[in-house]
């Protein structure tokens, strides 16, 4: 299937905004820390709460405790990346009326000690405060990857996940470290699988209960999200979560505390690992944004265990963002990035896969497949249905 973003075959940029874009890679790591002082500092809302009529450096410093210095390169900087913008109407010869140009001639004079004149909040700042998809994307990066992206260098040389050791030295995946993680990275690393994944879940559940499973089982269910959604859609299922054994001690409790503790189960284990059994008897298998946790051999490994497991009437389900098959270049390109997130912290082997490619390890397996969702909920799911040959 060809993809949709055509600059993957394309090199029609200019050579000076090529130049622009190398730079800015060049100072990533250092533009953003920049954006993160001012989201925390709180100054990037001061100039949000501003509004049209911004506000000065000067005033900033003065409302936020912060050196006219330090707030000084922090805006600069945001200006340079297009967060920030000085308002139009202080440069003199654009006012409209009396009022504005009166307002225009006190700003020119308030702002001749700073040069910058009165910044407001650009178009790109607005989606770094207000945006719940940059938001989630934003801490996430912070807390969980940033560190660790220092050794990614290490992480494909060794096919490890080298940055996790900033979490601590017991670990060999993120997912063993999950329940263990100081609350601002545990946080931080739910919003954003939950985010992706949940935002799916009332377009999904139609597609996974049209047959009506009485029996679902639910491989990697986490916080047992998908499994309570499931038990409020439909009033006859029971759903069977499967996964490591810290995950499951809180998809219990949860399942407890929704009032389904009769309705869902648990079976503890690594899938991988062979003495792992998966249970029979499921009408459906699901797995929701699991099997990009895996290698593709893995992840025929995982469906060879499922395989041995169901009967040829069993529809097995899984639910992945495809970064080949996105609606906006932005989650593209927020998925090829999260795959990096796999690379260095959290197993160091596998990442967000292309629909071909994730396709043809689940059907070296055994299955087949039998139909394909695509573009599900605001983040551009797929749902991939397979049964057995």
């Amino acid at each position: 299937m060809k993809m949709e973003n055509k600059s993957y075959y394309e090199d029609k940029i200019r050579a000076i905004d090529a130049k622009v874009e190398a730079i800015k890679i060049a100072f990533s790591p250092m533009t953003f820390q920049a954006i993160r002082a001012l989201i925390e500092l709180g100054l990037l809302q001061n100039i949000s709460d501003a509004g049209d009529n911004g506000i000065t450096i000067k005033e900033l410093a003065a409302s936020s405790g912060i050196s006219e210095y330090g707030v000084g390169v922090l805006c600069e900087m945001a200006l340079g990346m297009g967060v920030l913008k000085i308002r139009r109407d202080a440069v003199a010869g654009t006012t409209q009326d009396v009022n504005s140009e009166r307002l225009s001639e006190q700003t020119c004079c308030e702002d001749n000690s700073s040069s910058l004149g009165r910044l407001v909040l650009g178009k790109i700042g607005w989606f770094l405060l207000e945006d719940d998809c940059t938001r989630v994307n934003f801490n996430f990066t912070n807390d969980i990857c940033y560190k660790g992206a220092f050794n990614l260098i290490d992480s494909v040389k060794n096919g490890k996940p080298e940055g996790l050791k900033n979490f601590g030295e017991n670990w060999t995946t993120v997912y063993e470290a999950l329940s263990t993680l100081p609350e601002r990275e545990k946080k931080s690393w739910f919003e954003f699988d939950h985010f992706y994944s949940d935002v799916a879940f009332p377009e999904a559940l139609p597609i996974v209960y049209a047959k009506k499973p009485k029996n679902l089982f639910d491989i990697g269910g986490n916080t047992a999200k998908w499994a309570i959604a499931s038990c409020k859609y439909d009033p006859d299922v029971h759903v069977t979560i499967v996964d490591l054994p810290g995950q499951t001690a809180v998809a219990q409790k949860n399942a407890k505390e929704a009032g389904f503790a009769d309705r869902i189960s648990f079976v503890s284990g690594n899938v991988l690992d062979s003495e792992t059994k998966l249970p029979t008897g499921a009408n459906a298998v699901w797995m929701s944004q699991f099997l990009d946790c895996f290698s593709l051999h893995q992840i025929t490994k995982i469906l060879t265990k499922i395989y041995n497991s169901v009967d040829e009437n069993c529809d097995v389900f899984v639910m992945e963002p495809l970064w080949d098959m996105q609606k906006y270049e932005g989650e593209s390109y927020a998925l090829q990035a999260t795959s990096l997130y796999f690379t260095c912290i959290a197993n160091g082997n596998s990442k967000m896969y292309r629909y071909g490619e994730l396709v043809e390890a689940i059907e070296k397996a055994g299955f087949h497949l039998v139909t394909a969702h695509h573009n599900l909920g605001s983040n551009f799911y797929s749902i991939l249905n397979f049964r057995k040959k």
